[in-house]
């Protein structure tokens, strides 16, 4: 365990600037973005859904997802943080020790529940994340916990305003433990820039690995406050995009079957 408490404070100083965890789906992206410099990793619910043939939002198991964490892990010797969702139907002191098992240092928890077409309410969500504090406390480990609402993403989960619940949200999950807060889909930067002004946490951002956040590129965005940056599913589209223009020339020799002769 002294291992992954390690890599788990090497994780946190890591939001001291900014925190860039480019977002892995098995261990050979994982390898990947390590071999290209990177010391840390995050790994993205969709992408390892995609790469399972599963549906992200729930469509897999805490054991599908667990499974493919632990290979990542495995398979590298950096920190790594997991995206869980909102939890699997776990309870919080199941969720930590099955993370730490995994060999995972970081979560990633939301506050929509898939299978039960939901949003937690904000107190209920703040009181889950302090369940996964007082865990992680147990088990020694300070799990950097980046505490996502889908305020901006799901409005119609909560029916107010998108921002104030992303505010509101945001400062309860701060008080309740979590090491970082990650208010996803946000419509605009100034809507972004009003949760950093309004935290002490650092505040994750997503990215586009070209377009970068919606404060634009690595420098940008250093300079609006943000102090983590993670890609979701993003990276893995890109790629897609990239490997269908590299093989665009040999799409004539694809194997299809060829066209029958014309009769004579």
């Amino acid at each position: 365990m002294s291992d992954l408490a390690a890599k788990a404070r090497l994780l946190l100083r890591m939001h001291d600037d900014v925190a860039v965890l480019p977002t892995a789906w098995d261990a050979w992206s994982a390898r990947t973005l390590v071999d290209a410099g990177f010391g840390a990793i995050s790994v993205g619910s969709h992408p390892v859904a995609e790469s399972r043939g599963q549906r992200d939002g729930e469509g897999m198991s805490l054991d599908d997802a667990l499974e493919s964490v632990a290979r990542i892990t495995a398979s590298v010797d950096v920190p790594v943080s997991a995206d869980l969702e909102s939890g699997y139907g776990a309870e919080p002191a199941e969720l930590i020790a099955r993370l730490l098992e995994a060999g995972a240092v970081g979560l990633n928890i939301e506050d929509t529940v898939h299978s039960e077409q939901r949003m937690r309410e904000p107190q209920e969500h703040a009181d889950f994340i302090a369940g996964l504090r007082a865990a992680a406390d147990e088990a020694r480990v300070d799990v950097v916990i980046n505490a996502r609402t889908d305020a901006f993403a799901r409005p119609e989960l909560h029916g107010g305003d998108p921002l104030d619940h992303a505010v509101l949200r945001c400062l309860l999950m701060e008080q309740a433990g979590a090491r970082s807060l990650y208010p996803v889909s946000p419509p605009d930067a100034a809507a972004l820039a009003a949760i950093v002004a309004q935290v002490t946490l650092p505040v994750n951002a997503t990215a586009h690995p070209v377009s970068g956040t919606v404060f634009g590129g690595l420098a940008d965005t250093r300079a609006a406050g943000i102090r983590r940056v993670t890609f979701g599913p993003r990276l893995q589209r890109a790629l897609g995009e990239t490997i269908g223009e590299l093989v665009e020339p040999w799409r004539a020799g694809a194997g299809r079957s060829a066209p029958a002769a014309s009769a004579p």
